[in-house]
């Protein structure tokens, strides 16, 4: 890591209130984020998402978030008020939901979505704002980005959707970006073209990336450190490149359950879940 932390949680939460009882989503984890790649895996339901919400204020009622700190830029981000969120979020901090489908408009064009986002965060002209959409488009790699910018949403493909929400992210070029499941509906050609893009974008801006997934290999490959989660505990921290070495019965289970072409005929293991991990 480089150039100090960008980001430092510390003993994080999110709870649910249910008629049952409170449930507990994420449940006292902590970890820092310096200029690098931090992959975050697990299963469904083991706080992924809830753990990038929470950063970004976005965890409604009935769930609440409470904590030691979110630290950024010097300001603890559970302590701050509405309108220095919204000063944050999008800004500093960007999100990248998993299904374009559902976070892109599906009754205003391409363009004028991304130029919405240029406009919301700085102060810049309309005409200003359409240069600097069609720069971005370039940037995420998408060709004839003028006909791009008149199209509507559902007539563009979902790796074509994916690297427009992107673009909209990165508009103001924020601190750091949160990518939840970015490549999870993308065939495997789109995928590593959209990987190129992430990686570029932080190589080339400085940039942090929380890479929200379940695919432990392209993890491995992609992320700089990983962190394993499971029922809202971290069960581990690992270099992405020693994924393969992890040491936690969870984390083994997890690459155990990974099917192999060269052993086509191994029944899949089951997960063995110990009670006593959510204890630690």
């Amino acid at each position: 890591m480089t150039g100090g932390a960008l980001l430092d949680v510390s003993n994080l939460h999110v709870t649910f209130d249910t008629r049952k009882g409170p449930v507990q989503a994420v449940r006292g984890i902590s970890f820092s984020l310096g200029r690098e790649k931090l992959g975050i895996v697990g299963e469904s339901g083991s706080g992924k998402s809830q753990t990038g919400r929470a950063i970004l204020g976005l965890v409604t009622a009935p769930g609440r978030v409470s904590g030691d700190h979110v630290r950024f830029d010097g300001r603890d981000l559970l302590q701050a008020d509405t309108q220095t969120m919204r000063a944050v979020r999008g800004s500093r901090i960007a999100m990248v939901m998993q299904d374009p489908k559902f976070s892109l408009n599906p009754v205003m064009k391409v363009g004028d979505q991304i130029v919405e986002a240029f406009r919301a965060h700085g102060r810049v002209s309309i005409d200003e704002a359409r240069v600097k959409a069609l720069d971005m488009l370039e940037a995420v790699r998408i060709r004839d980005p003028e006909r791009v910018m008149r199209a509507y949403p559902h007539e563009m493909s979902g790796g074509m959707g994916q690297r427009i929400m992107i673009a909209m992210m990165l508009a103001p070029e924020p601190d750091i970006l949160i990518a939840d499941e970015p490549t999870s509906a993308l065939d495997v050609t789109v995928q590593l073209q959209v990987l190129a893009i992430l990686d570029d974008l932080v190589t080339q801006r400085g940039m942090g990336l929380i890479f929200i997934s379940h695919d432990l290999p392209l993890v491995a490959t992609f992320c700089d450190r990983v962190l394993v989660m499971y029922g809202g505990r971290v069960m581990e921290e690992i270099a992405a490149d020693r994924l393969d070495q992890a040491q936690h019965p969870y984390t083994r289970g997890l690459l155990g359950c990974l099917p192999r072409l060269d052993d086509r005929h191994r029944a899949l293991p089951v997960m063995q879940r110990d009670p006593a991990w959510l204890d630690i």
